[in-house]
């Protein structure tokens, strides 16, 4: 069964793919992006470019790593289910609670594929958000641009968490761990280059991230 094969993609869950931001620099960006993570250095594909600004670089990079995990538990939905992961954890000593702030204020515990839709409704409200995501050339970034950000990409670190914890030998099987493994580690090298996981939130990884990092 391939990465990208549509067969057992949940369509609640499973979402098309973001284009970066049309009307900023993103495409320009993006091509950065590919064109550096297809040299295969990782640790320099996640530098801000010479020149650029840094919100529109944490912007295109958002939407990137959406469409990465995206994608990633796209190929579990037949695997992760409320039966199976009846709660949303990182192995035994870590479980995460859903809330927005918004429409739901008090964090509620939830399965796994229940936490990853709403994971993946509130991000793409972010996304699709003009006075967050700005589309038009020149249109400022909000002042909490980069709490937002870092409240993002926590959320993606616990997607990866409970795959690793809860279905790494289903990924193995599917053949899929190289694939796992070399997103997790752009999405690792990107946020510890601009400090966007505190530290003790990557505890449920703690071992594989400074495997990583080579700390």
């Amino acid at each position: 069964m391939s990465l990208f094969g549509l067969g057992s993609r949940n369509q609640k869950t499973f979402r098309p793919k973001k284009n970066a931001p049309s009307g900023s620099k993103g495409a320009k960006l993006q091509k950065h992006i590919d064109a550096t993570l297809g040299s295969g250095n990782l640790r320099e594909a996640v530098r801000l470019p010479p020149g650029e600004d840094m919100n529109e670089w944490l912007a295109v990079n958002v939407v990137d790593f959406f469409n990465q995990v995206n994608i990633l538990y796209g190929t579990l939905t037949e695997f992760c289910t409320s039966l199976n992961c009846p709660t949303m954890s990182a192995g035994p000593k870590y479980e995460y609670r859903w809330a927005d702030g918004v429409t739901i204020k008090k964090p509620i515990e939830v399965s796994a594929p229940k936490y990853v839709e709403y994971l993946m409704d509130w991000l793409e409200a972010q996304l699709d958000d003009e006075s967050i995501f700005p589309q038009k050339l020149g249109a400022p970034f909000p002042s909490n641009f980069h709490d937002v950000v870092k409240t993002i990409f926590k959320r993606l670190f616990r997607v990866y968490a409970h795959i690793y914890h809860s279905h790494f030998q289903k990924i193995v099987s599917l053949k899929e761990e190289a694939h796992l493994n070399t997103c997790f580690k752009h999405f690792v090298l990107f946020t510890w280059e601009f400090r966007l996981i505190d530290k003790g939130e990557l505890a449920p990884l703690c071992d594989l991230v400074e495997s990583i990092l080579q700390l």
